[in-house]
């Protein structure tokens, strides 16, 4: 069985290959990584990286929606970089240093912005209302926005943004840099006022270009099936298996942000491919 999925996700290496082609021209591409036990490599953590573009959701967006999957054996920043070559449009990512080796423009992610402040209230006394909770409340503010001009045009949108939402993040700039002064920096709130003030100039990106998104929940969506697909199948046998399963992720989920049925269009590009093996 094994053999014969990984036979067979060698067919659709030039679909693969088209539709990276093709996502390297957008403006924007998400990304994102996660673990993976691969037994027959010499690495103890190998990791399955994802990009993605679009939505994911037909008909929502100019941008295609594509997603895909690529195996590496470790989390180098140069994988990133071998992946995306010369790409300079944005790249949104949430934090992640590696990626900064690449020459995209980096986007940051408010929604783990909000995740730090999330974990800042928890750590407070029961009860207590603090500045975790004046900075989980101005970040719904420009959540609220997003939601009203969702499926705008980039334009707009970035019109939106110019007038409403930076009034806000420059009002929230100035909070941060004077609670940072009295807050210990190892405490929750501290690792949480940090994270914004060193993420700034990515996390402020967004407003610049109505293609971007306010955050990289787009690609942690799209990575979420393989995340709880491993829970189930553990790991990967051997590097050959995990590409496979990589091309395999690629199409299942990029039909699926297309609202396509996934076996259906494993069908029609075995079919596609058998007649055409040339025309992808």
């Amino acid at each position: 069985m094994a053999d014969w999925v990984i036979k067979c996700s060698t067919l659709f290496k030039p679909l693969i290959e088209r539709l990276k082609a093709i996502q390297l021209e957008q403006p924007v591409i998400q990304a994102d990584e996660t673990t993976l036990q691969v037994i027959n490599e010499d690495k103890s953590t190998c990791y399955m990286w994802l990009y993605c573009t679009g939505t994911d959701a037909p008909n929502e967006s100019p941008i295609p929606n594509i997603v895909l999957y690529d195996y590496q054996n470790n989390r180098s920043g140069r994988c990133a970089l071998a992946y995306l070559g010369d790409y300079s449009g944005y790249l949104q990512v949430e934090g992640y240093q590696g990626y900064a080796q690449t020459q995209a423009t980096l986007a940051g992610c408010w929604a783990h912005a909000r995740r730090k402040f999330k974990e800042a209230e928890v750590a407070q006394a029961k009860g207590k209302t603090g500045k975790a909770n004046w900075a989980l409340n101005h970040i719904q503010k420009l959540y609220r926005i997003e939601t009203r001009i969702k499926g705008k045009s980039a334009q707009q949108k970035y019109q939106v943004r110019q007038t409403e939402s930076l009034p806000l993040l420059n009002q929230y700039k100035a909070w941060l840099d004077k609670s940072v002064l009295h807050v210990p920096p190892k405490t929750a709130l501290g690792k949480a006022l940090g994270y914004s003030l060193n993420q700034w100039q990515k996390l402020v990106r967004y407003v610049d270009d109505g293609n971007l998104a306010i955050d990289n929940n787009r690609a942690e969506r799209a990575i979420k099936p393989f995340v709880i697909g491993r829970k189930n199948w553990l790991f990967s046998h051997d590097k050959k298996g995990a590409n496979a399963s990589a091309i395999l992720y690629s199409i299942i989920e990029t039909a699926k942000a297309n609202g396509l049925s996934p076996f259906d269009y494993l069908l029609h590009c075995l079919d596609h491919l058998a007649a055409s093996p040339n025309d992808v």
